[in-house]
Formats: C-alpha cells, structure tokens, sequence
C-alpha cells in the first residue's frame, strides 16, 4: 500500500477525446498505483540548533514509523535528498526527497519537506510505499532483490523494439535514451525496473515512457506522454507584432539571445525533423505568421515566468526555447517533445497554425516547467493535475478569457473552444469530483478531469457560487502565485486532487497567511468542486 501523507504542523495539448496510441487497457495498471491520501496534523516540530540536511534527517528519524511504517534502518537508509531550494523572499526552505531501497530509488514513492523561517518544520507532503523487501516476493535476500539481471542498454533496446513494432522502424532519437533503475511498486507487487523512454518523430512523433523488468526484460508498463490535440511580422490572425530577432551577414534571423539561453524559431518546412531550419528574413519584416507568433509569444512566455517568478526560462536555467513551426502537412497537433514546442499549421478547418494563440504556447511550455519541477506523471489525476496546470499558466499569460485555444480551433465556427474553464462541461469535461470519469482512455482522463482544476482555479481566480459555497475571486495575478508556489516547492510527481489541496492551502498560507482572504479562497474553491 502507498500512502499520502500531509503533514500540516501548527502553523498535448489539447484534444481529450483521441486516446494516446499505447493508453493502458481497463486491465492495466497505473504508473503509480491507488495512492490513499491522508492528512496528519500535530504540533509543530522544532528543530533549533539545527541547519540544513542535519534537520531533514531528524524530522525523518523522529516520523519513520508514521511515515514509512515500523522499521529499524535509519531515515539516510530510507530516503535521499534530492533537491534543496531556499526561499530568500520568505526565509523558508524547501527539501524534495525520494524514498529508496539498498539505495535505489522507489518510483513516485516522492516527499516534499518545508521549514519555516525559525527552522520548524510547516508541511511534510508524498507518498512512501511500505514493506518494500516484502512485495519483492521473489527476493532471496535485500541485495539480490536490487541486483538487475539486464543491463540499461538492454532495457533501451526492449523499449525501442516495442515502440518498432506499433509504428515501424524507428527514426533518430530526439535525445539520447538512458535506463535509469527504480523500485517500482504499483500495486502490492514491487519490480525491480528500469524507466526509459523512446522519443523519435519518425515515422511519427513518439514519446512513450517504458517501465522494463530488471530480471526479465518484460514490459511492465507504458504510457505516451506527447499531449495530442491533436523583427516585426503579421501573426497567425494578421496582428502585427515586433519581437527581437538576430542579424546575421544580409539577413534577420528569428533567434533572440537576450533572454536566457535565447529563444530560437525554426520551420519543418512541411517535413518531420527537427529542429528544422532556422527562420530567416532578408529585412527586418518576417512574412511567416506561424513563425511569428511562435517566436513572440515564446518570449512573452519566458517573460511572464521571469518578471513574475524570477524564473530563468522553463528549467529556471536560462534552458534555450526552442520552437518549429509548420511541422509536417495539415498537422492538426502541437506539443512539447522533452526538448522543444513543436507545431502543425492545422487542417485550416479543426485548426489553423497552432502557434497563433498565446495561450495554447503557455500551455506547452507550461509542461516543461512542470517537467523541471514537481514533473507531474502524465497519468491520472496527477496528469490531470499536469494538464490543468498548463491551461492555468496559459490562461493566465493570455489573461483574456476563460477559453483555451479558441483563436486556433475551428475558425469557421466563433465563439468555442477546446475547453472553457469557466464552464468545464460546455468542453464535455466534468467540473467536480462527483462527476470525476474513471477511464483507461486518454493516459487515465488526463484532458477530461482537468476541468475540474480548473473550474477550481477560476473560482480561486474570478469567484462565484458554485456547489453551494460562496468563493470571493482573488484575481488571476494572486491565484497563479499560489499554483506556482505549490508546483515548485509541494507538488510531487505523484500528487493527486488531495495532495493538490494541501499544496495550494499551504502554497497560500506561506504567501498571505493563513487566515487570509486567499487562503480562504482556496480553500472554498477547492470544496466548490469536491476535491477535499
């Protein structure tokens, strides 16, 4: 069994509808398996005289029979540090810890741990698996359970002759493939397994995420994670736009390296690899709308999360972003592929060129944000979660509307949209738990539950009755801090709807108190659409 705890002390876009092409079966497992949530209050901890890790281990030492059940190893034996974040805005710090096993790591099995400006600790949040040696049955000893009998590079090539086998002979990899080991415990049997994945664009645009046997080689797992939707210059909706380009010799070339890394613009030129070619001018006018608003709306994206974050591009490193237009014929499809946004220039009747709607561009690269940070599983209702905060960001960016993608879809048509946050079930999405769909389809409903999130955030955002409580709107500026907050420091890979609510609460509760108006509004949003 899993368990989520909360330990709250004193203080692809766009189209649901199309399933992925390797979705689970009704018979399958999840990824990550039924994760129980569970909030446990108590008095606050302290830990004077402390710093750093040494308050960490502590804080662990002092709950392993709580959190990981009754064992004797030390907190070091059972979990690892894996990343360490200070908060100079409000003196707070910020751990995410990984439960391992004879030192390998328990997959989802993830842990965010916070400490106050005093040193006391203010939220514990994750999920552990107990009595890992016991769900592997087959173990002779601790040591034997964690010793593969395939190598990484084997695993590789048994995803790689999978991914062949569904779409054909495989094309260059977008990056290339690495094995890492894991526990991997989805239900009350634990594997020993290598998670890789197989990213290619041809003979179509692969991205699909292999859980491998370690003893055996046999797939125990797989999902898609690519999200299907399927100078100056004239935008896709013939606006005019001036954004930075580079000159190069005679000509104006669609790079921008005043913003981190750069931000980079290429086209596919109707072909399929990638990047492309980087888009030119011989003046200082571009006469590529797709091209265009690929490139100004990435540097408004980038913009949005440094001026309002201070983040340094999407892994907060200054990461290059990189994007290629008129991607293949009559693509009906953006996404973000691991490394760069890719998009199609549409039927011109389901789509025209993706890139023209700021919004659908926030959303994708939004995906590479959580990628770099809580990393939602693209499954579930943590993928659901990764997809409603997406729409969250763009939305926000956009800051026009309640729709998405209503400047790119169905031009013949005015007025709708691939989703309305205000109105999830004008999309056909459910907008609370009561009507949440348990489906094998669309990698668990991740485009489907998604509306309730978001009916969620713009209740947050905007206000309203809804379900019978009353929520005061704190705006978009206010309640997008709050999802940032929970997304960088809360939210782990496993996080479903419940872990959701304790990261925003407390998200808003280090922002603006815990009596505050938005904590308050959090909270009546939350419960407007059942998720508790």
């Amino acid at each position: 069994m899993k368990k989520t705890f909360g330990f709250i002390l004193a203080g692809s876009l766009l189209i649901g509808a199309q399933a992925p092409a390797f979705a689970a079966s009704a018979n399958e497992v999840t990824p990550l398996g039924d994760y129980t949530p569970q909030v446990i209050t108590q008095s606050t901890l302290v830990t004077s005289g402390l710093s750093g890790d040494a308050k960490v281990w502590k804080f662990l030492d002092r709950q392993k029979r709580t959190i990981a059940g009754d064992q004797q190893a030390t907190a070091q034996q059972v979990f690892d540090i894996t990343k360490r974040q200070a908060d100079s805005s409000t003196g707070t710090e910020h751990y995410r810890i990984n439960q391992i096993y004879e030192g390998v790591p328990v997959y989802g099995a993830e842990q965010t741990l916070h400490f106050d400006k005093t040193g006391n600790v203010s939220l514990y949040l994750g999920s552990v698996v107990e009595d890992v040696y016991g769900k592997l049955s087959d173990a002779k000893d601790a040591k034997a359970a964690v010793t593969p009998k395939i190598s990484a590079s084997e695993a590789i090539k048994i995803a790689e002759k999978d991914a062949a086998s569904k779409i054909g002979s495989l094309g260059e990899p977008q990056k290339a493939p690495t094995a890492k080991l894991y526990v991997y415990a989805p239900e009350d049997k634990a594997s020993l397994a290598y998670v890789t994945e197989v990213n290619v664009l041809t003979p179509e645009p692969l991205r699909t995420r292999y859980f491998i046997d370690a003893k055996d080689g046999s797939i125990l797992f797989q999902y898609d994670l690519i999200e299907h939707a399927t100078g100056t210059g004239k935008g896709v909706l013939g606006d005019t736009k001036s954004f930075t380009t580079t000159v190069s010799g005679s000509s104006n070339l669609l790079i921008d390296s005043t913003r981190g890394k750069g931000v980079q613009t290429y086209t596919a030129a109707n072909r399929t690899s990638l990047p492309g070619t980087t888009v030119s001018s011989t003046s200082s006018t571009f006469n590529d709308p797709a091209a265009v608003d690929a490139h100004t709306y990435a540097e408004k994206v980038y913009d949005f999360y440094k001026s309002n974050f201070g983040r340094n591009s999407i892994d907060g490193n200054g990461l290059a972003l990189k994007s290629t237009v008129h991607y293949s014929t009559r693509y009906n499809n953006a996404f973000w592929n691991g490394t760069q946004m890719v998009y199609g220039d549409g039927d011109g009747s389901t789509f025209v060129p993706l890139s023209g709607d700021l919004d659908v561009v926030g959303h994708e690269l939004t995906h590479g944000v959580t990628e770099y940070t809580a990393n939602l599983e693209y499954y579930g209702q943590s993928g659901a979660l990764n997809e409603a905060i997406s729409d969250m960001f763009g939305n926000t960016i956009e800051g026009k509307n309640w729709l998405i993608g209503d400047a790119i879809y169905t031009p013949g048509t005015s007025g709708d949209a691939l989703r309305y946050m205000d109105n999830p079930a004008k999309g056909g999405q459910p907008a609370t738990m009561s009507a949440y769909v348990n489906t094998s389809d669309d990698n668990g409903g991740v485009h489907t539950n998604s509306g309730i999130p978001n009916k969620a955030y713009y209740l947050l955002a905007q206000g309203g009755t809804f379900g019978g409580v009353n929520t005061t709107g704190i705006g978009r500026s206010q309640a997008i801090q709050i999802v940032y907050r929970a997304l960088n420091y809360y939210l782990t890979s496993s996080s479903n709807f419940s872990a959701y609510r304790s990261a925003m609460i407390q998200a808003s509760t280090d922002l603006y108190g815990a009596s505050s108006a938005q904590t308050t509004a959090v909270k009546n949003s939350l419960s407007a659409v059942g998720i508790n």
